[in-house]
């Protein structure tokens, strides 16, 4: 059957793709740029691809009349005033194109919303079944609490809280109750109810077998990993402290800690087992999801994480846009670095930059940047890598986003997303010249105004230490004898 994704480059649509090919079905996946999709995902010569940006109704190709059925798979956890108009006019617009299919089934993940006096993010939730239901497809909607997988934003936050403080001082909102899911059960849920007529109209609450508060969570997870923490609640936090404290602790985004914070005062438990009757499913236990995710972080095969998410709401879509970098109006900074040893293993340490690896070079200065970014409300350093060994487009490495990572062409593209006076790039490339093979490293600078040339001419010191030393080691690592020649400009 052909099945339509919306929502296929974010953290549930692409572990949902392999599991519906796998089933055999005829995968249409819609995506705001083609470009992104055929760097990053392995299946793209296995589905079909649209283009359409949902907040623009005149930029979505048509989808294909013979769809069977479709996963409306996004959402935003932005904290701008018009988010939730945001997220229904998106769920208005895919309604509009579905409708003009054979669709028989629309299928949602939502957020379980049976507490009183909702969040912001949860009515919006609710807002967005009540928008689908227009669809003239029959609608399937999964209610799921906290997920919990390599790279979702729930287990990633645990983790940094348990792994980084002995001792937490927490809000007191780490008591709120909620119901844990593993991202194994979900995908299981969303592919058991496709074109289950059982399912069809009907609203479905799923989640793990333990109810748990936030700081049993963490005191489990402390548990498994051997980790002696102490949790001390202080009721008087308020929760733009809260979000601050969450911001500033994880690798979170200070608009997601907000949303998180919010959403935190509202328990998350399913109100029945309904969904029982349709899928019968013996879903993984908090702890068992917490040894999975661990089994994938050493195996180095996350999937996908919520920090290669593009969106910060849903607006920065563009970013491939940036693939090409500008030549005029811009300053920059270049390092040849000429080297004789084996050119795969100086690109397999240009690809391994960044997270657990580091920078190689003054490590300490860009750990100082990122502590700087994050005072000015940028992202910093704590995002790291998705994984230790392979990187593509879209992919977050640090503060920087990868623009192209091209093994053949040997060329590693970064677009910087920390706070600046302007914009930057950061290019890494093989390059065989007169018998001569080098590390060609240009950093790009394009000033916003006055402040951005003082800002470029103020690092200017750094750069001529760092970038060198930096190409230097990047060729030199792994290398018992350093064969590298020792020349730059």
């Amino acid at each position: 059957m052909k099945v339509l994704l919306a929502g296929a480059n974010g953290y549930i649509g692409t572990r949902l793709i392999p599991v519906l090919l796998d089933k055999g079905h005829n995968v249409v996946c819609l995506v705001r740029d083609k470009r992104r999709y055929h760097e990053q995902s392995d299946y793209s010569d296995r589905v079909t691809l649209l283009t359409g940006d949902l907040l623009k109704p005149d930029s979505i190709e048509n989808f294909p009349e013979d769809v069977d059925a479709a996963y409306y798979l996004v959402h935003s956890m932005s904290q701008a005033d018009d988010f939730a108009d945001m997220e229904a006019l998106s769920a208005k617009n895919f309604t509009q194109a579905i409708n003009k299919t054979r669709c028989r089934q629309v299928i949602y993940l939502s957020g379980i919303t049976n507490d009183t006096d909702l969040s912001k993010h949860l009515l919006s939730r609710k807002h967005v079944e009540d928008v689908l239901k227009e669809c003239k497809a029959d609608l399937t909607v999964l209610r799921a609490a906290i997920i919990i997988g390599s790279g979702s934003s729930s287990f990633e936050i645990i983790r940094d809280l348990t792994e980084k403080l002995p001792v937490m001082t927490v809000p007191r909102w780490v008591n709120t109750l909620c119901q844990p899911i593993a991202i194994r059960d979900v995908l299981g849920y969303l592919e058991g109810v496709l074109l289950n007529e059982k399912a069809f109209n009907q609203t479905f609450d799923i989640g793990g077998p333990d109810i748990l508060s936030f700081k049993q969570m963490m005191l489990t997870y402390a548990k498994v990993r051997r980790l002696k923490r102490h949790i001390i609640t202080i009721p008087f936090l308020s929760p733009k402290i809260s979000s601050y404290w969450l911001y500033f602790v994880t690798s979170t985004s200070y608009s997601l800690a907000q949303s998180l914070v919010d959403s935190m005062k509202n328990e998350t438990i399913m109100k029945d087992h309904e969904i029982d009757k349709v899928v019968k499913r013996d879903c993984l236990t908090y702890e068992a999801a917490l040894q999975l995710a661990f089994k994938k972080i050493e195996q180095n095969s996350i999937v996908s994480s919520w920090k290669d998410a593009l969106n910060n709401g849903y607006l920065t879509s563009g970013f491939m846009d940036q693939i090409k970098v500008p030549q005029n109006g811009t300053l920059e900074y270049k390092v040849k670095q000429p080297f004789s040893r084996e050119s795969a293993k100086v690109l397999d340490n240009v690809m391994a930059i960044g997270g657990n690896r580091g920078w190689y070079y003054w490590d300490w200065i860009w750990s100082l940047r990122g502590f700087l970014d994050k005072l000015f409300g940028g992202v910093g350093t704590r995002r790291g890598r998705t994984s230790n060994v392979s990187v593509s487009a879209g992919d977050v490495i640090d503060f920087w986003r990868v623009l192209l990572a091209d093994k053949v062409n040997r060329r590693l593209l970064l677009y910087a997303e920390m706070k600046l006076p302007g914009e930057a790039w950061l290019e890494f490339k093989i390059i065989e010249r007169n018998h001569i093979t080098y590390l060609s490293q240009v950093a790009t600078f394009r000033p916003r105004g006055l402040w951005g040339r003082m800002y470029w001419y103020a690092m200017w010191p750094f750069h001529l230490f760092i970038f060198k030393g930096m190409a230097r080691k990047i060729v030199n690592f792994g290398n018992t004898k350093s064969s590298s020649i020792q020349l730059a400009k």
